[in-house]
């Protein structure tokens, strides 16, 4: 962990993760084309910020605050002026389990305190049962709502959002 480094995501890792992701895609490759592009121009507004875990020059995990209630579906609650809407949450394969995105997580909550938020929201598709353990791992308790989502191919999903105080 001596050479884990957090930090402020760069337009170049955006690129570079979402670049990854799309050379690595199987059924869902035009999703993850639309998404970059999503994702470089909240990057541009001002209205995300990735954050990135480095080790050792490489970039292994990476997580999303969303700080606009136009850029999230379903928004209604989990996105204002106090409250950002966390998502993209990715380590590479290797180093799951490991901590990495756990000491990523933490730098991002006091980031986004120093920055004035109170609240953190999240969404989680309701079969990603490994994902709702760790999400209730990490505080997130308050149960918002169920919406469905619809992804940009046209898969509809549904998605259990929670949320946690973080004053």
């Amino acid at each position: 962990m001596n050479n884990y480094v957090c930090r402020i995501g760069t337009l170049e890792d955006i690129n570079n993760d979402f670049d990854y992701e799309i050379a690595n895609a199987k059924d869902d490759k035009d999703n993850w084309i639309k998404w970059k592009e999503e994702a470089i121009k909240r990057f541009n507004n001002g209205t995300a910020i990735t954050y990135v875990g480095e080790l050792n020059g490489e970039v292994i995990s990476q997580a999303v605050a969303t700080l606009d209630p136009n850029a999230v579906n379903n928004s209604e609650n989990l996105v204002d002026d106090k409250t950002a809407y966390l998502q993209a949450f990715r380590t590479k394969e290797e180093y799951q389990g490991k901590g990495y995105f756990s000491i990523l997580f933490k730098y991002m909550i006091e980031d986004l305190k120093k920055k004035g938020y109170e609240r953190v929201t999240l969404g989680v598709e309701v079969q990603e049962e490994k994902n709702k353990a760790i999400y209730t791992k990490y505080g997130f308790t308050d149960y918002i709502k169920t919406m469905p989502d619809i992804y940009p191919d046209g898969t509809t999903i549904d998605v259990e959002y929670y949320g946690k105080s973080i004053k």
